[in-house]
This record gives structure tokens, C-alpha cells and sequence, in this order.
């Protein structure tokens, strides 16, 4: 099952129903994310990217190849072990990382054994800093922060834009579905770009690139 998405062929997740009415239902969606001017998503429960718009793949143009974490393809692994993902998230660790991190374990305790949830879940062990910060720091992140830190809607992050005009900003993500989305377990992500000038967030953003040393910011076990 194909249908049209970030400019090219893609093949739908195995989580989405593969019948007519779906098809349609996504082909005429992904019309309807072009005409959305901010960066825009569709995914499943496990963060694979279904749908994109054009300004999603404006904002992570200059990101290069990697074998499994393009943002387009799934952005939860995106957002923890690609290499580029700092220089185009601000504030990557404490504003991306953590609150991912704690939305997927939520995920997976309140979901039935998911293959791919659990593909995921064997990456972050497999990496000793990303399964610390799993095990210890979200826990005591939340605690600090308090839980709704773990959901997105509403939420403020930093950006860094490749697009002069924009810059070091920041967006407010929103989340929404329908009910035809709600039914094929898929949600919407829109990141709303605020007008907001981060000159400090782009000097230390735009040369950054996250390697072994990434999420300082959580504890290390005890």
C-alpha cells in the first residue's frame, strides 16, 4: 500500500489498515497538509511518519542521510540518534529528548506488545547513555518537572530554522486528530513557528552535532 507523501512514494506502516477507503482518505489529507504553512506531520504509535508538507521538509532540508532516523521516515528515532538533530532542534536534550523519551515509555506500558515499539525499545538499550537516561533520568526528570512535561500538545520548543527568516525560533507544538486518523491510530503534529529571535540558542545550534556524549542533562545511575 503506496500513497503520495514527502514528495515521493512511500510505503504506508502495516499499522494502518491497508483498504480503499484509508488510501483515499491519506492521499486527500496529504492535499489538504500542503496547504498548512507551518511544518506538519501525520504518525502512528510509533512515530512513523505517514504524511509530511513541505514546510516540514524546508525545516530539516540540510539534514543528512542516515540509515534509519530520517525525520520523514520515523521522528522518534529521529529525534534520538540522529546525529543532526541538535542543529535543527534547540535545546535538543531538556526540550526533544527527554519529553520523547517519556511519551514512548508511556507508550509502551499502555500498549499491547508492538513490534515496532519494541524494535525502538531495543535501540535505546543498545546505546548505554540513551538506556540510562530511560531507566533513571525520565523518571527523575518528571519528577522534578512534573508529568505533563511527557505531552506534546501545547508545548513550547526551540528551533533552529535553515530558513534566514525564521532562525533560532520557537514553535508551539499542536496536536490533533480526527476521527478517521483516530481510527487508523495515526495523530497530527503541526509545529507553530512563533516570532520569537533566539540569537545565543543559533550561535551554539547551527555547528552542534550530537554524538556519545549526548543527554548530560539527566543523572547517571546510582
Amino acid at each position: 500500500m503506496a500513497h503520495q507523501a514527502a514528495g515521493g512514494q512511500r510505503q504506508v506502516p502495516r499499522l494502518v489498515p491497508d483498504t480503499p477507503e484509508a488510501r483515499a482518505y491519506l492521499a486527500d489529507y496529504a492535499a489538504f497538509l500542503e496547504a498548512v504553512p507551518f511544518p506538519s506531520l501525520v504518525v502512528d504509535r510509533r512515530w512513523d511518519v505517514l504524511l509530511s508538507n513541505g514546510p516540514f521538509r524546508s525545516l530539516f532540508r540540510q539534514v543528512e542521510a542516515h540509515p534509519t532516523a530520517m525525520p520523514d521516515d520515523n521522528f522518534l528515532r529521529f529525534v534520538l540518534f540522529h546525529p543532526d538533530a541538535a542543529t535543527v532542534l534547540g535545546e535538543h536534550e531538556a526540550s526533544w529528548c527527554l519529553p520523547m523519551l517519556a511519551h514512548f515509555a508511556r507508550t509502551v506500558e499502555r500498549c499491547a506488545p508492538d513490534p515496532g515499539l519494541q524494535a525502538i525499545r531495543r535501540e535505546i538499550e543498545q546505546d548505554p547513555i540513551m538506556e540510562v537516561a530511560y531507566r533513571h533520568g525520565v523518571p527523575h526528570w518528571l519528577r522534578v518537572v512534573g508529568e505533563g512535561a511527557a505531552e506534546h500538545d501545547g508545548s513550547v520548543r526551540p528551533l533552529i530554522h535553515p530558513d534566514p527568516r525564521w532562525g533560532a525560533t520557537d514553535c508551539r507544538i499542536v496536536v490533533e486528530t480526527t476521527p478517521t486518523l483516530d481510527d487508523l491510530g495515526c495523530t497530527r503534529l503541526t509545529l507553530v513557528l512563533r516570532d520569537a529571535r533566539r540569537p545565543a540558542a543559533a550561535a551554539r545550534g547551527r555547528g552542534a552535532r550530537r554524538g556519545v556524549a549526548h543527554l548530560r542533562v539527566v543523572p547517571a545511575a546510582d
